[in-house]
C-alpha cells in the first residue's frame, strides 16, 4: 500500500486529522481508515475532493507540498498572469530547489508584492512558513506552527481550483489529486497549463 505513495509513509493519519478540521460527513467517510492513502480513497469516493486535497497538502513533506501547490497554480494560470504572481510562484519553486533562509524570505517578499490573492502568492507563503522562523532576520526565532505550510498549500490549491471558471472546479480538483498522488509517489506531479 504505502510503497506506491512513499512520501506519506511518515504521516500518522490520527495526528493529521485535527489539522484538517473536517466537517461531519467527510469525518464519517474516513472513520475506519488507518492510513492517509486509505483516507484519500474514501474521501474521493465520497465526493469530498477539496477535503482530499487538504489532506494531501498536510500529509506531504513541506518541500513536496510547496511544489504541488506550484504545479496546481501553473495548471490554472491564465496566459496573462500578472508579473507579481508569476514572480511569487517562481520564488516558491526556487525555494523547493534551494531550501535556504534567503530563498524562503524572498518568497515571502514576492507573496507580499502580489497581495496574497492568488495561488501563486500562497505557494510562496507556504515556502516561507516551511522554515525555522517567521521573525525578521537577526531577531530571536519564532518557529511557524507545524500546520501552517499545509494551510497555505491548501489555500493555494483551493484558489487554483476556482480561478477564472468555477464550473471547472471538480475536474481541476480531480487532476490536482492525481498530481498530488504522483508527488507522494516520488514523481514530479507536473500539470500542463489548462486549455482555455
Amino acid at each position: 500500500m504505502s510503497d506506491a505513495l512513499k512520501k506519506f509513509n511518515a504521516t500518522d493519519l490520527a495526528a493529521l486529522l485535527p489539522r484538517l478540521d473536517l466537517p461531519l460527513a467527510p469525518k464519517i467517510a474516513i472513520k475506519t481508515c488507518t492510513s492517509v492513502p486509505d483516507a484519500l480513497v474514501a474521501l474521493e469516493a465520497g465526493g469530498f475532493l477539496l477535503e482530499a486535497a487538504r489532506m494531501i497538502a498536510h500529509a506531504l513533506p513541506k518541500r513536496e507540498a510547496v511544489w504541488w501547490a506550484c504545479m496546481c497554480a501553473v495548471h490554472t494560470a491564465p496566459p496573462d498572469l500578472p508579473e507579481p504572481d508569476r514572480v511569487a510562484r517562481e520564488a516558491a519553486e526556487l525555494w523547493v530547489r534551494q531550501q535556504t533562509d534567503a530563498s524562503r524570505r524572498v518568497a515571502m517578499d514576492r507573496a507580499q508584492a502580489s497581495e496574497f490573492g492568488t495561488p501563486e502568492a500562497w505557494s510562496a507563503v507556504a515556502a516561507f512558513w516551511s522554515g525555522d522562523s517567521m521573525a525578521p532576520e537577526g531577531q530571536a526565532p519564532v518557529p511557524p506552527a507545524p500546520h501552517l505550510t499545509g494551510t497555505a498549500v491548501s489555500g493555494a490549491v483551493a484558489l487554483a481550483s476556482v480561478r477564472g471558471d468555477v464550473s471547472r472546479r471538480k475536474a481541476r480538483l480531480e487532476r490536482f489529486l492525481e498530481s498530488g498522488r504522483n508527488v507522494a509517489a516520488g514523481g514530479p506531479g507536473r500539470l500542463a497549463p489548462e486549455d482555455s
